[in-house]
């Protein structure tokens, strides 16, 4: 056993612990997370117009804060864009994910500095559980692929703008840069099927033991290698 999955166990043991333990009080973590979501948006201009101060229970934050679509919040977004801070989130995101959605066109989502952990760490905590629950670390020692969009971004007033898969791409944990693949400049190629098919050319030989991406793009990229091999 390697020293990785010999840590791998008892640190995955440890997360699931925590995450089972949250689990037996699920609407009070929500409530708390509600609350300090609340106090530290209460002196932007959303909350400021929205009554964030007075904002103390649930039932608070439903007569306040109305439902709303992007079309609604578009407004706030566009100050954002524009460099003005303190709007949805103190300061400003650091970045804007931008994905074209089901309706209304392109849409850009502000990511926070103190958000993009929740993203590293949800997948990271899906495999503990996995090695938790199985027992299996054996592909800790494998080779990672991770199809996602082009890591490369745009910059608008000091912003990085980029696709969501692409943007995890530069805070992907140091532990797993040596195992991972494809490679940057794999990454960055926009065409899909030229990008999949240098994929499959790149992994091919590889003791692949993990692969993540959303369903039709690991459907694709199995298909290519059916294809090629």
């Amino acid at each position: 056993m390697s020293i990785k999955s010999s840590l791998a166990r008892p640190f995955a043991s440890y997360v699931a612990s925590k995450i089972k333990s949250a689990h037996t009080k699920p609407i009070e973590h929500q409530k708390k997370i509600m609350l300090q979501l609340i106090a530290q948006a209460k002196d932007t201009a959303f909350g400021n117009a929205n009554n964030f101060e007075s904002v103390k229970t649930y039932s608070d934050f439903k007569q306040a804060v109305p439902i709303a679509d992007y079309e609604a919040l578009k407004p706030w977004i566009e100050k954002i864009k524009q460099g003005e801070q303190n709007i949805l989130w103190p300061g400003k995101p650091l970045y804007f994910a931008k994905t074209s959605g089901t309706t209304s066109g392109v849409k850009y989502i502000p990511i926070t500095k103190a958000s993009m952990p929740n993203h590293i760490n949800s997948a990271r905590n899906a495999l503990l559980m996995y090695i938790n629950n199985s027992g299996n670390t054996d592909f800790v020692n494998g080779k990672m692929i991770f199809l996602q969009g082009s890591p490369e971004v745009e910059e608008l007033h000091g912003i990085k703008i980029g696709r969501l898969s692409g943007l995890v791409y530069h805070h992907v944990p140091g532990y797993l840069l040596k195992n991972r693949l494809p490679s940057y400049q794999t990454n960055c190629i926009e065409d899909w099927e030229e990008k999949v098919e240098k994929i499959c050319r790149e992994t091919i030989k590889e003791n692949m033991t993990l692969i993540s991406g959303i369903p039709p793009w690991v459907i694709m990229y199995f298909e290519k290698l059916l294809e090629i091999s």
